[in-house]
This record gives structure tokens, C-alpha cells and sequence, in this order.
């Protein structure tokens, strides 16, 4: 039990007492005992005061009972349980005497059963999964249950007593944001120790505070992919909170020193990762990886093992982790989630977190794989084999059941980078070919129509095809894409249309602008915009361009400019000059069409994101409609534009006014000092006028009309 809390004298008192001199005492170097705080409370951050006490495996959970085994004698013993090691032995390791088969006193012979104890639950319940029901022989089939099962049925009571029901409770409202009146959007920063959510209110031309918290996270934060949870990190794990403004905790997740995490696409599940360095030089890096439910913040499923068993695979060897190691695929379900090896694709499905056919898919030489954002389609590359003699090849495999749906071999490539439209529709291979020589490379693109019966490929080669391509980048919601080309200090940005032609569609450019100062290219998320972003050595130069019309909206510049993003309706443009410079810190907020509508400076800025938003829930049809009759919605946004810019322009003139009565208030009293020392002046000059004081005085005021604008009209964006 924790003793009383005492008050400083009463602890003079008693030291008195004891005869113990406190000026003796180190008391920074005090250690309490263990669970006890003798009543001190700490100032830690108020994180740590809501900890709880750790959770510790209890029970048998690494314990399977194999049932309907053969009834041997004991002669026929050791070939019984070598049979059954061989067969548990490839689902996990089996701890040394953890194999147990209870053998009938009377008769020496087996019971036909046995306890099998694994190093951990997972183990064991993979053993379970994959050999519940497996045939040993005809009158032989196994039933696998867990132990633990075992117990908590066994401890049912015999009599029935009715749940109890607990009170409703309404939770956190986790979509409150979308409910804004003004349909503003969310954005969160990290700047030194504090990160702050805001509103951007666009109208007010300024940021709208809703949330700060100070040492919220160790490392970074994160938006879930549809913007329900904000995740942050911390030694002991991630966080991830919502509501309505208050930012409430909703799940904490378990992981010691957790330094990446990755959400699935549609919010069903949360991956962190941790390395930790071997106390053995000779030894690698050990890996843990964690999958979470969001829902409930159960783990589903951990993998762990040295950093070689989670590297990429190849011809050429290992090549290291690459973030995220899993990769989701199903679309918006999160059916799957795969992994690359060593010649193979591990996949797994998420309705039981193992691998789809309980085997991984075995591919030669696979170097890199990538999912249809909307469908259970995985694209592979396999490079060159033997010296050219084999080819390589891009395959596209449907999931689950591993049909391979088209496949293109490719001769003389050096590298290969695939390139997934947003909605499924198209995908774009890059591939990098060796000349004749072997001493030069150049580049094409093979385009797969994935929506089209047999799938029909393209091939497209720009007019330089020696030219290097410095970005690529697919219009969302859209059929066009974008390429930066060109060896020289101002590449050309060219457009190309999927959908040009007539029945048959063809892939055609719609135009080439010549030496741009551009080496990255931004979509809006709703298409038709575009910015022309040159970083690094371009400093920040801006083009923001209409591929519509072809033609240049607007020019700007963002000195130093480190990161880039649209949000997600396609209004408006963050820029930001984030520490990896020392200067310049800070963040813009630019309207689609390249204007500057306000600048925030930040010290040591770290981060800046938009909060995601869910899919629309109106059909096409009815989005179509609202674009038809989009004049008769904007009538009264138009007024609430007008009251705003009137205010606006109110607050204008009260500036104005207030500097207008500042200059008179400070030209009058120096007028008045001026008159003051007039005398002074005369008696220093023998009755002279100094400053040609009589004469008239050398200016004139005139009133001069100036026109203001009162209020702007933008275009509306479809």
C-alpha cells in the first residue's frame, strides 16, 4: 500500500526525528519502489497519465489440441509423433517438450489425441487454420482446436444468465468535419514542438484555428486515406484520434519504438513497423511488423524476422526494405495485402490473414509488383534473364485465383517503372531500353487499357526518344496524362490523350510546351488543372496550366519550395518551405487558377497535409446534373461571396482610415513644434526668416477620386 502523501515540514519533521540530515540527500537520484509513487504525481505530458497498465498473455494461447489421431501401442509411438512433427513443424516452431500425446493407462496405447505448444499464438493459430481438416488417412481426419477454446468451454456454467445490457452511449462523430456549412476544408501543420489543425478559409484569406495539442507526436502525424483518423506516433506505439473538434483518442496501438505506419485504403486496417539493431554485429537488423483493426484495435496479425526476410527480391539479390513493405489491393475493401520475396508474392487475404491458397505465388526473379487501385489485379515486372535470352516481361495476374490476364515481354530494358491510373482504367509501363551499343538508353511507354476486352497495349515513344523523362503523372478522374522530358536545364512538359480517335480509341498528344522550368507535375484531384512545379534547383517556380484550353493561367514563385499539394476538391494549392532548409520556413495557400491568397511563416516547419476526403456519394448522374445546372446552386454562394468582399473591403477602409488619422495626428504635432521654435530660430539667425518661413510654402494638397473594387468574380470550377 502507497504511503500518505506528506507536506515538506511534516518530511523535516520526521527526518528530525530519525536523525536523518536532508542537505545529505541526493533526491534527484531517488528511485521509488516499483508500482509505488509514494503519493508524488508526475508532470509528465498528459499523454502519459492516461496509460494503462500493460496487457500480459495469459492462458494457453500457443497450445493446439490435435484430435481423431490414430490409437497406437508404443511400439508404433516415435513414427506417430515423428508423422506429426514433419506436418506441425513447417507452421511454426514447436518449443522443446512441447509435444505431448496422453497415452491410456490401462491399455499403453495413445488416446488419439495431442497438445502441441508453440513459440507463440500466432504460430499456433496458423497451425490451426492450415491443418484443421487435413487427411492423414482415410479414418484419420484432424480436428484442430486451441487449447484455451478447450478451457473456456469446459468452464461454461450450467445455468443461463441474460448479457448484460448497457446504457447507449454516442460515440465520437468521426465525419463531423464534412458537415462544415461553408464546405472549408481541413489541413494539419508540425512546427517545432506543436501541431495545429486548421480550416482554410479562403474567403476570410486566412487560416481558422480548430485544434492545438504540444508534444502530440514523437516523430509525424498522418490522415487516414479517407480522413476519419489522424494517427500519431510515440515510443510506446501509435494513437489515432477524431471527433468533432476535440480530437478525442479513439484507439491506441501497441509497438515499441514504431517508426513507420500505413493505413489500408479504405480504413479497415493500421501497419506499424519497428527495427531494432541485434546485439551481435554479425547478426541483422530484427523486424516487426503489426496489422491492426481500426475498428476494434485488435491485432490481426504480426510478422517478425530479420530485415533479409522482408527485402526486396530479385535476379540481382536483395536490395533492401522498402516503405510500405505491404502493399493493399481489393480497392476500397481491403480484400488483400502482399509482400515481395525472394522469387515469389506472398499474398494474403483479410477475412483470415493468411496466405490466399495457403501458398505464396512462386514468380522468378520478381523484382516489383503493384496493385489496381480499384481491382484484385496485381501488375508484375520480371527483368532480363541470361544474358537477353530470356526476356523480361510485365504480367498482370487477376486475384485470388492467380490467372494471368495479359503478359508483355520487353527486350533490351535496363529499368521498368509502373504507373497505375487512379480509377483502374489505364496502366503505364515506362520501360528504359538499351541502344544497339549497350552504351546509351532511351525510353517508350507500353499503355494497357485494363478496362477493354483482351486488354489492348500501346506503345508510345516521344518524338526525342533519346529524351530522359524526369516525371510522369496520370489526370485523376480523367483520361490524360503528363511528361516532363528533355537532357537540357529547361525540359518540355508534353500532354497525351487516352480517348483520341473514333471507335477505336488512340493514345495522341495534345501539345508540347518548350523549356519550362519544371521538374514536377501536380493534378488537381478533380482533374483539368495542372502545376508545373520546378523544386530543387528551380527554387520554387510555379506554372499553373489549363489543360482544357492549353494555356497558362497564372505564373508565381514559392522561393525554396520543398512540398506541393492540391486539396482534395481541387480549389486551392498548399506550397510549403518545410526544415530541410533553415530559412524560409512556412507554408502558401494558392487558388486553382495561381493566386496568392495568403502566406503563413512558420519556424522549424515540418509538416503540412490536407485532410482527405470520402468519395462522393452522388452518382455521376447526379454530379452531371448538378454541372448542368451549376449557375442555379451558385447564385448563393455569389451573395455570400459579395457579403464577404464587403466586408472585406470595410475592413479596408478601416485600416485606411485608422493610418489616415495616425499621418494627420503626427504631421500636426510637428507642425506645432515647428511653430513652437519659430522664435528660437529667429533669435539664432539676428532676426532673419530661416527656411524661407515667409515665402509661400512649396506644395499644394489636391483631392484625388480613386476607384475601388469592391468585389471579384473567380471562375467556378466543374
Amino acid at each position: 500500500m502507497a504511503a500518505a502523501a506528506l507536506s515538506m515540514p511534516e518530511i523535516e519533521n520526521k527526518a528530525m526525528n530519525l536523525g536523518i540530515d536532508l542537505s545529505t540527500i541526493d533526491f534527484d537520484n531517488i528511485v521509488l519502489p516499483p508500482g509505488d509513487d509514494f503519493g508524488i504525481n508526475s508532470d509528465d505530458e498528459d499523454i502519459l497519465h492516461e496509460e494503462e497498465a500493460p496487457e500480459f498473455e495469459t492462458g494457453y494461447g500457443n497450445v493446439i489440441v490435435v484430435d481423431n489421431l490414430p490409437v497406437v501401442s508404443p511400439e508404433k509411438f516415435a513414427k506417430l509423433e515423428g508423422v506429426i512433427r514433419k506436418i506441425y513443424g513447417q507452421t511454426g516452431v514447436i518449443k522443446e517438450g512441447g509435444l505431448w500425446m496422453p497415452v491410456n493407462p490401462d491399455t499403453n496405447m495413445t488416446l488419439g489425441y495431442c497438445f502441441i505448444e508453440f513459440n507463440t499464438a500466432q504460430e499456433a493459430k496458423e497451425a490451426k487454420e492450415k491443418t484443421d481438416g487435413y487427411k492423414l488417412d482415410k479414418s484419420h481426419i484432424f480436428v484442430v482446436d486451441m487449447f484455451d477454446d478447450i478451457d473456456r468451454y469446459m468452464n461454461v456454467p450450467d445455468e443461463w444468465t441474460p448479457a448484460e445490457i448497457k446504457p447507449y452511449e454516442a460515440g465520437d462523430h468521426l465525419q463531423h468535419w464534412l458537415t462544415d456549412e461553408k464546405a472549408r476544408d481541413q489541413f494539419v501543420i508540425r512546427a517545432g514542438t506543436v501541431t495545429e489543425i486548421f480550416w482554410n478559409d479562403a474567403r476570410q484569406v486566412r487560416p481558422d484555428p480548430v485544434y492545438q495539442r504540444q508534444y502530440w507526436t514523437d516523430s509525424f502525424v498522418q490522415w487516414s486515406p479517407l480522413g476519419t483518423y489522424l494517427a500519431t506516433v510515440h515510443r510506446q506505439g501509435a494513437a489515432v484520434w477524431g471527433g468533432k473538434s476535440t480530437f478525442n483518442r479513439i484507439h491506441r496501438f501497441p509497438h515499441n519504438q514504431v517508426k513507420h505506419i500505413d493505413f489500408s485504403p479504405g480504413e479497415r486496417f493500421l501497419v506499424t513497423y519497428s527495427s531494432q539493431e541485434p546485439s551481435n554485429p554479425r547478426d541483422t537488423h530484427r523486424v516487426v511488423l503489426n496489422i491492426f483493426d481500426l475498428g476494434t484495435g485488435k491485432l490481426m496479425r504480426d510478422f517478425k524476422g530479420s530485415v533479409d526476410d522482408f527485402t526486396t527480391g530479385g535476379s540481382g539479390g536483395l536490395s533492401g526494405i522498402s516503405w510500405p513493405i505491404f502493399k493493399w489491393g481489393g480497392g476500397k475493401e481491403d480484400k488483400y495485402f502482399a509482400r515481395i520475396g525472394k522469387n515469389a508474392i506472398y499474398v494474403y487475404e483479410t477475412e483470415t490473414f493468411i496466405l490466399v491458397d495457403k501458398k505464396s505465388y512462386k514468380v522468378d526473379n520478381v523484382v516489383d509488383f503493384s496493385w489496381s487501385p480499384t481491382d484484385s489485379i496485381l501488375a508484375l515486372f520480371v527483368p532480363e534473364l541470361g544474358g537477353g535470352n530470356q526476356p523480361a516481361r510485365v504480367s498482370l495476374v487477376q486475384m485470388p485465383g492467380k490467372v494471368e490476364l495479359r503478359q508483355k515481354n520487353l527486350f533490351s530494358v535496363s529499368d521498368c517503372k509502373m504507373y497505375w491510373h487512379s480509377n483502374g482504367e489505364y496502366l503505364a509501363v515506362k520501360v528504359d531500353r538499351y541502344t544497339k551499343t549497350k552504351k546509351s538508353t532511351y525510353t517508350g511507354f507500353e499503355l494497357f487499357r485494363i478496362k477493354e476486352r483482351d486488354i489492348p497495349i500501346e506503345v508510345l515513344e516521344l518524338d526525342n526518344k533519346n529524351d530522359k523523362i524526369i516525371a510522369f503523372a496520370w489526370e485523376p478522374k480523367g483520361h490524360r496524362f503528363a511528361v516532363i522530358h528533355g537532357d537540357g536545364p529547361r525540359p518540355d512538359v508534353s500532354f497525351y490523350s487516352m480517348k483520341t480517335g473514333g471507335i477505336t480509341a488512340r493514345v495522341s498528344k495534345l501539345t508540347t510546351l518548350k523549356a519550362k522550368q519544371a521538374n514536377a507535375l501536380y493534378w488537381s484531384p478533380a482533374g483539368r488543372f495542372i502545376v508545373l512545379a520546378g523544386l530543387k534547383g528551380f527554387n520554387g517556380q510555379l506554372e499553373f496550366y489549363n489543360v482544357d484550353d492549353l494555356e497558362t493561367m497564372a505564373t508565381g514563385e514559392h522561393f525554396m519550395c520543398t512540398d506541393i499539394e492540391w486539396d482534395p476538391t481541387g480549389r486551392y494549392v498548399a506550397t510549403a518551405v518545410t526544415s530541410v532548409h533553415e530559412m524560409e520556413n512556412g507554408f502558401h495557400i494558392w487558388s486553382f487558377n495561381g493566386k496568392l491568397l495568403y502566406r503563413i511563416p512558420k519556424d522549424h516547419f515540418f509538416q503540412f497535409q490536407w485532410r482527405p476526403r470520402p468519395p462522393s456519394l452522388l452518382s455521376p448522374e447526379k454530379e452531371e446534373e448538378i454541372s448542368r445546372n451549376l449557375r442555379k446552386y451558385s447564385k448563393k454562394y455569389e451573395a455570400e461571396d459579395q457579403d464577404v468582399s464587403l466586408a472585406l473591403s470595410e475592413q479596408d477602409r478601416k485600416k485606411r482610415r485608422a493610418l489616415q488619422e495616425e499621418w494627420e495626428t503626427w504631421t500636426a504635432r510637428w507642425k506645432q513644434y515647428h511653430e513652437e521654435e519659430r522664435e528660437l530660430r529667429l533669435q539664432l539667425r539676428d532676426g532673419e526668416a530661416s527656411d524661407d518661413e515667409g515665402s509661400q510654402e512649396q506644395y499644394e494638397a489636391k483631392e484625388v477620386e480613386a476607384e475601388e473594387v469592391l468585389d471579384v468574380h473567380e471562375e467556378i470550377v466543374d
